[in-house]
């Protein structure tokens, strides 16, 4: 089985796919980059990394493989179970496990293991089509103005023999300062006449604005009560349907059960991370149990009971 294969097309569609009893490749989303040194630019992606903290069977890898080789989701389990326990085996030997396209899997001398991701594919869908490419640096010339700072000025004189001779420049000085205070004056006029124009029309808006309202009547007929008959699930006992580290995939799972006639709902995040989704929760166990039984029989032979107390 290749079982790589199958974790390669599902990290192109979720941010992490299990391992069961082995260990989780998680992804997370990363920006376009440029490299310094090379001037190399990259599009975004997708990081992938490896947490074996994370073991938990969530049935997303076992679906998969049940649904591509067509076979039962319980023979998928067991083969995963198999080959887990070779990927291990592997491991304590000294051996690298490598996952093509994905990354390098080793155990260190601390006996903890150690992951190198491979950069051969990128699994972010919105990036399709987009390569890096390498663009040659941008030269850029640098001009430097030198600024002269002025110390002296230097005024302009006239002299007495010059004032003699042009004696219209004085006339023309006091033109200049009557004409300027008639355009002070005049001016002054002007800005008043328009404020006072628009006080007396912003009066008589207000007056008409008075009137209509003291016209105007109003005829409210109340709206009819609506009551609203609310059921609230209560209980420790909940059948679980799913775990999702995407909040909205675990949305539609709620919408389909749903639809389906089940009182889904979410009842928070578990310590992986993952949003959970129960097919319904039960305050007593027996009731719990046979209900279990059931969907396990009709519905999902994956779903299993948790007992929490919720907050």
């Amino acid at each position: 089985m290749q079982l790589e294969t199958y974790i390669s097309d599902l990290l192109y569609r979720y941010e992490c796919v299990t391992i069961p009893e082995f260990g989780a490749f998680l992804t997370q989303r990363v920006s376009a980059t440029i490299h310094e040194t090379t001037n190399a630019f990259y599009p975004p992606n997708k990081m992938v990394s490896f947490n074996e903290q994370i073991q938990k069977n969530d049935g997303l890898l076992a679906h998969y493989i049940a649904d591509v080789e067509k076979i039962p989701f319980e023979i998928a389990n067991k083969k995963i179970a198999k080959r887990v326990k070779v990927l291990k085996s592997y491991l304590t030997q000294g051996e690298t496990l490598t996952f093509k396209n994905i990354g390098d899997i080793v155990f260190n001398s601390e006996g903890k293991i150690l992951f190198e991701p491979s950069n051969h594919l990128n699994y972010l869908t919105d990036s399709f089509g987009l390569s890096q490419f390498v663009s040659p640096a941008v030269a850029r010339e640098v001009y430097r103005e030198e600024v002269e700072k002025i110390e002296k000025v230097v005024p302009i004189t006239v002299t007495p023999e010059k004032r003699k001779t042009r004696p219209y420049l004085k006339y023309a000085a006091v033109a200049l300062v009557a004409l300027t205070l008639g355009g002070l004056v005049g001016s002054n006029y002007y800005i008043n006449q328009i404020e006072q124009h628009n006080q007396l029309a912003q009066e008589e808006a207000t007056q008409q604005l008075d009137t209509k309202i003291q016209q105007a009547t109003f005829n409210l007929n109340p709206l009819p009560a609506i009551n609203l008959n609310v059921t609230k699930q209560t209980g420790n006992y909940h059948i679980i349907a799913g775990a999702f580290r995407v909040e909205e995939n675990c949305d539609k799972k709620i919408s389909q059960l749903k639809a389906e006639g089940f009182k889904a709902r979410k009842i928070g995040v578990n310590r992986y991370g993952l949003h959970e989704v129960v097919y319904a929760s039960y305050e007593d166990r027996i009731e719990a149990l046979q209900a279990l039984r059931a969907i396990k029989k009709t519905h999902d032979k994956a779903a299993w009971l948790s007992v929490k107390e919720l907050n």
